[in-house]
């Protein structure tokens, strides 16, 4: 458990970057500091570490007073992690991840089986491990920056932006890997970002910060988007924080359509209709194509992948957002393992959504189920 008690930090001159700071980030859950510029998120991180020292108030690891602990011993227990990675450009990913074990005394037999290990776990070829930072894409550069913060085992990991500087789609594969170790791993983490999607989807709880330090609001997620304390917060949380929302809401049962499908490599020949989903042999959704527009055999170059699939044991967010994307305006609800459930429209999921949240509405004799 890391402690903030009346933290204070004012630079000379007099200005302050954060302002009698008090908040609690629990014990193997992850804390995200998130707000504008400017309000003191990454000077908040660093104090925990004491790469910056506070001007007054008290932090405490686990009871004890960091102030009070030699800077050596503190920085070995909590692994930390930049945006852009920060790897030494001289050292290969193996000897990066390794860093902090030959700081400690590791021999190099063992340094290697460690650093090859973390390799592994956060999604890294082991072909990787003799390259150098400049041979590898950014999304690699981070994933080696997460390795070598985890290499010594520490309780504590604290995150600044980590995954900023990569594009969408490898920062949502890098949030969701990272979602996943900390399901196997349990650390105390603070993480400090400026995206509030971010800040939802990973954080156990979010801290908001104003301008100057003050802690506008501390909740977890689902409270926070539903009960923001004031106007700041909830500009801040944004106009669509309702919609947000629906990503902590599970799905009710939906009025699913069976959809009528085609597997690659079939015709098209007396399929009408806009649009037709196509399937694999597995029963697994993959496009749709418009049968009017294909001659002959279905194949993968002419399929509309646009429209996101949602698991029928997911959150509403998912269920609307598919019906939303889909070109055929029919979202896909797939089971566990991915196969074709059926199809429901926007409209229909916005009606459970009513009816998930007035239960009157529902059906007395099947409970969550729609009323016909």
């Amino acid at each position: 458990m890391i402690g903030f008690d009346e933290v204070t930090k004012r630079y000379p001159g007099g200005t302050v970057a954060v302002d009698r700071l008090s908040l609690t980030a629990p014990t193997g859950r992850i804390t995200v500091l998130v707000g504008p510029s400017g309000c003191g998120k990454t000077t908040t991180l660093r104090m925990v570490n004491r790469m910056i020292e506070p001007t007054s108030g008290s932090i405490t690891l686990d009871g004890r007073d960091t102030s009070r602990m030699k800077e050596a011993e503190l920085r070995r227990g909590i692994g930390y992690v930049i945006q852009h990675a920060g790897l030494f450009p001289h050292r290969t990913v193996l000897d990066n991840i390794g860093t902090v074990p030959r700081l400690l005394g590791w021999d190099r037999r063992r340094t290697e089986a460690r650093s090859r290990e973390l390799m592994e776990r956060v999604g890294l070829p082991d072909t990787l491990g003799r390259r150098y930072p400049a041979q590898l894409s950014g999304g690699q550069q981070q994933r080696v920056g997460v390795a070598r913060a985890l290499a010594a085992d520490p309780p504590v990991m604290l995150m600044d932006e980590p995954f900023s500087a990569v594009d969408p789609v490898v920062r949502e594969q890098l949030q969701d890997e990272f979602l996943r170790l900390q399901d196997e791993l349990g650390k105390t983490i603070i993480f400090v970002t400026h995206d509030i999607d971010e800040a939802i989807k990973l954080g156990d709880q979010v801290a908001v910060l104003r301008v100057g330090g003050h802690l506008a609001q501390l909740a977890d997620p689902a409270y926070l988007l539903a009960h923001p304390v004031d106007d700041f917060v909830a500009d801040f949380v944004g106009r669509d924080r309702g919609y947000r929302a629906l990503s902590f809401q599970p799905t009710p049962r939906l009025p699913l359509a069976a959809e009528r499908t085609l597997t690659l490599g079939e015709t098209t020949t007396g399929v009408g209709g806009d649009w037709v989903l196509v399937v694999d042999e597995e029963n697994h959704p993959v496009g749709w194509v418009e049968p009017q527009r294909v001659h002959g055999e279905v194949t993968s170059t002419m399929l509309h992948r646009g429209g996101t699939l949602a698991r029928s044991s997911g959150p509403l967010r998912a269920a609307l957002d598919a019906a939303l994307s889909s070109p055929s305006r029919r979202g896909v609800i797939v089971d566990d393992s991915g196969a074709l459930v059926g199809t429901v429209r926007a409209h229909e999921v916005l009606t459970a959504i009513e009816r998930a949240e007035r239960p009157e509405l529902a059906d007395p004799l099947h409970p969550g189920a729609p009323v016909r």
